[in-house]
Parts: structure tokens; C-alpha cells; sequence
């Protein structure tokens, strides 16, 4: 990392863990688009699970609106002063993080920047899918997986619910929270003509491949492309 992105990533590597990825380069995103695609009502009369995804490679500027939709900052002052995402979350905590695998690396997607930071150089997308259903959707170009941070909702800087202390709550929150998210990215892939398919992913190697937290819980992970061609 140069000097000025290590300067900015000082406060997210104790949220996340960053590695030294010399040939692994942060990929700063493009402002987000709108008006272009299908009404919402559209979108969701198209919405559906598609397992067959082809190759074809996504757009900067595509990815760009995908991971927007999915979780982006749409508002520069949320509710208790924090900056407004387009996905709900328990008190405002925004505990979900999201990873994107691509065949030539894994990166975690930092909203606020609008930026992808490098965690692993390697392919992790053949792990972001359950056991057993890895050669479904193997050669699409996005897998997202989906991470809970427990200390996020424990020391959110919203409303201070009591059962946000609570481990049994907290899990019934994260899992909503992810719903939401994979739901924005299904009616933003019907609406671009695009697929996606939400399943579940190796956890446990995906916890070591991450270098996640103690506090941080793979929870399931979503592929996203365009069908294939028939």
C-alpha cells in the first residue's frame, strides 16, 4: 500500500484485517449510477434463483452499483449520525461486512470509501459455496460473502437495546440483516438483466483464508452474474 492508503486504512485494520498484498492493488470504485434498469416492480416480478451464471466478466461500473445496492452509503448522515446505508441493520450497527471473491483475489468492501481492500491474494470463490454444490455457478466472476461482526451490534453507536448484548438476539439480527442485503442484490441483478443465487458457504476455512476476528461470523454467501447464454 502506498503512504496515503496506509494512512486512510489505519482506523479500518482494527476492524478488519488487512494483509501486506503487494500485488494485490485496492481497486477504488466508481461513483454509483442510477436510471438506468427496470422499476422495482418489474425487478421483482423477475426476481428469481438462477444456479446457471455464466464467465462474463462484470463492469467497474457495474460492480460499482452492485456492491452500492447491496450495502453503499446513500446518505451522508443516517439515523444517530452515521452515514446512511441502502440496507437496514439493527440500530443503525451496519454489522454485516461484505467480501468479494474474484478469481484473482478476495477483497473487503469498504463503503465508506467506496473502495475494495485487498485481503487475500488467492481465489476464494470455490469456498463461498456450501459442500457439495461447488460446480454450480463455478465460473461466474463474483461471489459475495456475507461476514457478521458481533462488536459491531455489541458497541453500536445507535439505540442501546439491551438485547443487542444478548448472543441468541444478535445471531436473529445479523441473519435479518444479511437477507436484506442479498435481497437489495437480487432485485439490483433483475434489474439488470443479471442473476444471482444466495447459498450457503465453508465457513470454517473461510474464517482462517479471511484472517477474521474472534468476534466476526461467516454467515452465507450470494453469486452474481450475468445466465448463460442458451
Amino acid at each position: 500500500m502506498n503512504e496515503k492508503l496506509e494512512k486512510e486504512t489505519s482506523g479500518i485494520s482494527a476492524l478488519v484485517n488487512l494483509s501486506n498484498l503487494p500485488d494485490l492493488a485496492p481497486i477504488l470504485l466508481l461513483k454509483p449510477k442510477s436510471g438506468k434498469g427496470k422499476t422495482v416492480m418489474k425487478a421483482l416480478k423477475q426476481r428469481k434463483t438462477v444456479r446457471e451464471i455464466s464467465e462474463k466478466k462484470l463492469s467497474l461500473q457495474t460492480l460499482s452499483n452492485l456492491l452500492w445496492a447491496a450495502c453503499g452509503v446513500n446518505r451522508k448522515k443516517g439515523p444517530f449520525g452515521v452515514p446512511g446505508r441502502t440496507s437496514a441493520s439493527a440500530s443503525n450497527s451496519q454489522e454485516i461486512d461484505l467480501y468479494v471473491a474474484f478469481e484473482e483475489g478476495t477483497y473487503w468492501y469498504d463503503a465508506i470509501g467506496n473502495r475494495l481492500l485487498p485481503v487475500a491474494a488467492e481465489d476464494l470463490r470455490p469456498l463461498a459455496i456450501g459442500q457439495g454444490q461447488v460446480s454450480f455457478g463455478d465460473k461466474a466472476p463474483v461471489r459475495l460473502i456475507f461476514v457478521a461482526d458481533i462488536d459491531k451490534l455489541a458497541n453500536t453507536s445507535g439505540y442501546q437495546e439491551p438485547g443487542l448484548q444478548n448472543p441468541e438476539v444478535q445471531k436473529s439480527y445479523y441473519f435479518v440483516d444479511t437477507g436484506m442485503m442479498a435481497a437489495n442484490v437480487y432485485l439490483f441483478a433483475a434489474s439488470q438483466g443479471m442473476v444471482a443465487w444466495f447459498h450457503n458457504c465453508n465457513k470454517t476455512i473461510l474464517t482462517e483464508k479471511l484472517k477474521l476476528r474472534t468476534e466476526q461470523r461467516v454467515i452465507f454467501g450470494q453469486t452474481v452474474g450475468y445466465p448463460v447464454k442458451k
